[in-house]
């Protein structure tokens, strides 16, 4: 049962992936792209860790990945903010 939900979060969090890559080529303007982008991408890995602390079972594997996905949030939030704010900036000029 666990390999199955792990796996289950593992694809689910492929599909995200997908979908942000998607909205990066589709969408309109910068910042809607850096929304899909942030947003779907951040979900994404989270499942995929999730997943993956899911299949191999030990706490001390799922504590690394609970921090790797931390790191991740707090530099894809402040990549996002650094380029929307330099966009702001160039459209200000």
């Amino acid at each position: 049962m666990a390999e199955f939900v792990g796996l289950t979060l593992i694809f689910c969090g492929i599909a995200f992936f997908a979908a942000g890559s998607v909205g990066v080529l589709r969408l309109p303007d910068l910042h809607s792209r850096l929304h899909a982008l942030t947003k779907a991408d951040n979900l994404g890995l989270g499942m995929l860790c999730a997943g993956l602390a899911v299949l191999d079972g030990g706490v001390a594997t799922a504590i690394k990945l609970f921090f790797v996905w931390l790191l991740v949030l707090a530099a894809s939030a402040a990549a996002a903010h650094l380029i929307a704010q330099q966009a702001l900036r160039q459209a200000e000029e």
